[in-house]
């Protein structure tokens, strides 16, 4: 029986492939100081489309949120789970994951990043999993209450209710993301220290590159999603086919100079929001790695938004779009074998 369970639920944006990918490329280590990271990557994954009972969910797909749940049980030590889209289990579904780890010791960690930035990247995350509205139009909706999902999938006080209200407030963990510019190892020693990692025990390496896309290439891709109609479904068929050929092939290389963000006729109602949101999370009784404050945006300058764009913008973004996937498509073409040239020149001498 497994000792203590730790389970990592987001929120997506916060820094959680850096931290999976020090737990998983650390794994051996990890499991040799009595930490195990049941199945792997993909059969987190596959068990997080399997609670939550998604439409996406692979059909291919064979790992159950029991089967990890067996693999957790069946060990003596402490147990991770991490994978950032579970925040966003129904309440039914979080108790259904919590019991089924029990009699474990379960905590429930949550990471909470600033408004300021979550905005932009949530909605540009949106339009990497094939959605099709408008910066504007997402901004809008959830200004006047009518996209909840946004609070429900990607804050911190939310899921915290959902979630950490199952477990003791002493098993319950959240982690405010540092400010651009801290050392990127701060998020992981936070991270580490709730489920009591030694420091010096995993081996570190800079956080992966996942560039957010310029206003223009995050348009174009908008542009594609909303024309594919019945082509590429999310969310396997999209992510083999356009996420790889187009978006990590192509828009991820491109300049991307133009940043985007909320703008600041906006910036005083993001205040607010972040205000309401440090004071629930101070009320909330659970164990904070981090700072609260680091939960109210600072900085806030004026930024452009992708739906200020003209046409030309866009049309010269798409060109350039196609002519990175001729050269991706070029650099995959494979050039003739020389050994089956010399057998086709063989044959035909001989003939």
């Amino acid at each position: 029986m497994a000792r203590r369970v730790f389970v990592h639920i987001g929120a997506p944006k916060t820094g959680s492939t850096y931290v999976q990918n020090v737990l998983w490329s650390n794994r051996k280590a990890l499991k040799g100081a009595g930490l195990l990271l049941p199945g792997s990557p993909s059969a987190q994954d596959q068990a997080m489309t399997d609670l939550r009972q998604v439409s996406w969910r692979d059909a291919d797909a064979t790992w159950t949120w029991d089967r990890l749940a067996a693999e957790a049980a069946a060990w003596s030590g402490d147990v991770v789970i991490s994978n950032e889209a579970l925040g966003g289990a129904t309440d039914a579904q979080a108790a259904r994951a919590v019991e089924s780890l029990r009699p474990a010791e379960v905590h429930i960690v949550v990471a909470g990043r600033d408004l300021w930035r979550t905005f932009p990247s949530m909605w540009q995350q949106g339009i990497r999993a094939r959605n099709v509205g408008s910066f504007e139009s997402f901004l809008r909706s959830v200004e006047q209450g009518k996209f909840d999902t946004f609070w429900e999938l990607h804050t911190a006080n939310r899921m915290l209710r959902r979630w950490g209200d199952l477990v003791p407030a002493t098993q319950r963990h959240l982690v405010t993301v540092p400010p651009p510019g801290t050392p990127h190892e701060t998020l992981w020693l936070r991270f580490a220290g709730i489920l009591g990692i030694p420091e010096g025990l995993c081996e570190l390496t800079a956080p992966a590159a996942n560039p957010s896309l310029g206003a223009a290439e995050i348009e174009v891709l908008r542009r594609v999603n909303a024309a594919l109609g019945d082509r590429y479904p999310h969310r396997t068929p999209y992510q083999r086919v356009v996420q790889r050929h187009l978006v990590d092939a192509v828009l991820k290389q491109a300049p991307n100079k133009l940043r985007f963000g909320v703008g600041l006729d906006r910036a005083d109602w993001v205040a607010e929001q972040a205000e309401q949101q440090i004071k629930e999370l101070a009320d909330y009784p659970c164990e904070i790695a981090g700072d609260l404050d680091e939960l109210r945006p600072a900085a806030m300058a004026a930024t452009f938004s992708p739906d200020d764009l003209d046409e030309k913008q866009v049309l010269d973004a798409a060109i350039e779009t196609i002519i990175g996937m001729l050269a991706h498509a070029d650099s995959r073409t494979e050039p003739p074998q020389p050994t089956r040239t010399l057998s086709r020149l063989k044959r035909r001498l001989l003939r």
